[in-house]
């Protein structure tokens, strides 16, 4: 037997908190003296408070912990939920560690207002080229809804790519359309999503897979971004600042061209292509 003391000390709580589990039923001691009123408890017990602790932790309220108590959860179903909480955790870490990367790159871009490059960005021209791609809808052109569609979508592009037998011929292209048609008073609302990857001539990688040629763009204003695409806002804004300033005007949303994409994000090397009017713009 232990004393409150020490079975607060095994069980990493505090007594106060086994003393608020025993007024309200949740987990008695094993015994209490009747004389001094001190409170025991058995090892047995360790995987009671166990199980309360977790439960809590998955965000269960004590009453619906005394519930699924009383349900004698079993420890792979208890095993199971905390799996559960775990997977959410980790998505909200993960959720909130790229808006941070967001807050970040909206900094630099603050930072960086009024620095006009000099060499960033090069103009010319980009042939057609035939891609293998997958599509989906994001909810919006920023990178907190663009990541975690084409995340996926590259992933289950290179998937079946495999499963056919076919291997991309060069890099993997990224490219967007405005759901509702694009035009000059487009950029709000969902946004089409295709990740796509070069694929030889007389590559076939089966009917899941669409296959499409690029249009050549006669010309493009690009820049090369290094870093994880959630931080591609001051690339960006650089290349829309250099646009502007030389006259020219934008034909649509920018290619985003793999360079390099080593397994840390922070190494990669994109390039962005954005297509341009024929004609720049007179004053």
């Amino acid at each position: 037997m232990f004393t409150i003391g020490d079975f607060a000390r095994h069980g990493r709580v505090s007594a106060r908190m086994l003393r608020h589990y025993d007024a309200i039923g949740l987990l008695r001691p094993e015994h209490t003296d009747p004389r001094t009123g001190y409170r025991h408890y058995a090892a047995a017990q360790l995987a009671v408070l166990n199980r309360i602790v977790a439960l809590k932790d998955l965000g269960f309220t004590l009453d619906q912990v005394r519930r699924i108590l009383d349900d004698r959860v079993g420890t792979e179903e208890l095993r199971g939920m905390l799996l559960l909480r775990r997977a959410e955790l980790e998505a909200a870490m993960a959720a909130a560690a790229g808006r941070l990367d967001g807050v970040e790159a909206r900094l630099r871009s603050i930072e960086n207002e009024g620095r006009m490059p000099v060499d960033d960005v090069v103009l010319k021209s980009v042939p057609a080229v035939r891609v293998a791609e997958l599509t989906a809808t994001a909810r919006s052109y920023g990178p907190e809804d663009i990541g975690p569609v084409i995340g996926p979508l590259y992933d289950e592009l290179f998937r079946r790519l495999a499963a056919a037998g076919v291997s991309p011929a060069g890099p993997g292209i990224a490219y967007y359309e405005s759901e509702s048609g694009g035009g000059s008073e487009g950029g709000d609302g969902a946004v089409l999503v295709h990740a796509s990857v070069t694929v030889a001539a007389d590559a076939r990688p089966g009917p899941d897979i669409a296959v499409v040629v690029l249009p050549a763009l006669e010309r493009a204003a690009t820049i090369v971004h290094r870093g994880s695409m959630d931080t591609v806002v001051p690339t960006s804004q650089t290349l829309a600042r250099w646009i502007d300033a030389h006259g020219h005007r934008s034909a649509g949303y920018a290619r985003e061209v793999t360079l390099e994409c080593p397994p840390d994000r922070e190494k990669w090397v994109t390039e962005l292509q954005e297509p341009l009017l024929r004609q720049p713009v007179r004053a």
